[in-house]
């Protein structure tokens, strides 16, 4: 069911979709995009005030965000009989101008983007260890074609590439906890659900969990924990893009999200294991294994869930409406 604070999209109100489009995924849920509308456009920007400069030094994800938050915008404009064009990093003096989506009407009473709408409010990111239950090939299948729609590739690691990414994983963890400044970064984010924003923890114990996520190295622990999150995972998969500049990036973005929503579609969930990404040392050893010149740019693993989660809580949708 979709939320009754989450307005229907109008054909007639392009602003309407920019809810959907702000249920995007994020890094560590810093949400860091904003909108603004335009006669018949809407002009999407990276929001840089919500970087992360330590885990994300060259707004790698944040963009890769930004493009997950297009793909939604485009799927709740065809759910109203609105087409979309997407112009990634139109020529401007504004570095965080991403995207322009213009809209028109659409001669196609019902587009097959249309039947992932629904799925926009049903996705989540599921950390913990899914139903031991394969995922059919044809489903498979059906993930690697939606990766290659938006230009990018889903590559399934099997065997002894499964096992090595694990053991990346792993290393990814020690690296990212070893440092003091990564993990003063990652207590920043660590919010009560009711600041609409970051990773939730319950507020009697936020501060406690921000001064242990700050002080302790833990990265020995939450690698060992990460790994078997890998292993045990039905599939282990690597979005890639032939090249690795912003505009691959935010359609990466584009990619990764029309994939999450069609494994919701296949009552499929998702979450990420990027620490072999986000570590510059590691990324090269996790491309190799692909046995691909393709660039790494998520590192997902997706089954079925064993309950259903609450969603990762949002800021109110004019926080990220700029009406200048």
């Amino acid at each position: 069911m979709k939320p009754t604070s989450l307005q229907k999209p109008l054909a007639n109100d392009i602003s309407t979709l920019i809810p959907y489009a702000a249920l995007a995924p994020s890094s560590h849920n810093t949400q860091p995009w904003y909108f603004r509308v335009a006669n018949d456009s809407i002009c999407l920007y990276a929001d840089r005030t919500r970087s992360l400069p330590v885990n994300d030094p060259y707004d790698r994800e944040l963009t890769i965000s930004c493009g997950c938050a297009a793909m939604n915008l485009r799927v709740a404009a065809a759910h109203v009989g609105i087409a979309t064009h997407v112009e990634i990093l139109p020529d401007s003096h504004d570095d965080d101008l991403l995207a322009v989506i213009s809209c028109s009407e659409s001669r196609d009473e019902l587009t097959r983007d249309s039947e992932l709408f629904e799925f926009i409010v049903e996705r989540r990111t599921y950390r913990k260890r899914f139903k031991e239950e394969d995922i059919d090939e044809t489903i498979v299948h059906q993930l690697q074609e939606a990766a290659a729609e938006e230009n990018a590739t889903l590559r399934i690691l099997k065997e002894a590439a499964r096992d090595q990414a694990a053991i990346l994983v792993s290393k990814g963890d020690a690296v990212q906890w070893a440092n003091p400044s990564w993990r003063r970064e990652l207590a920043t984010w660590m919010h009560p659900r009711r600041k609409g924003d970051g990773l939730t923890v319950p507020w009697l114990v936020a501060p406690f969990a921000q001064v242990v996520v700050r002080t302790f190295d833990m990265g020995s622990g939450i690698g060992a924990k990460d790994r078997d999150l890998a292993d045990q995972s039905p599939v282990l998969a690597v979005l890639g893009t032939e090249c690795d500049a912003a505009a691959d990036w935010f359609s990466a973005g584009e990619a990764l999200e029309r994939v999450l929503l069609t494994a919701c579609r296949n009552g499929l969930q998702a979450s990420y294991l990027n620490q072999p990404i986000q570590t510059a040392s590691l990324r090269p050893k996790l491309q190799h294994l692909l046995r691909s010149r393709e660039f790494p740019q998520v590192l997902l693993r997706l089954g079925y869930p064993s309950e259903t989660l609450p969603a990762a809580p949002r800021r109110n949708v004019l926080e990220v409406i700029d009406e200048a």
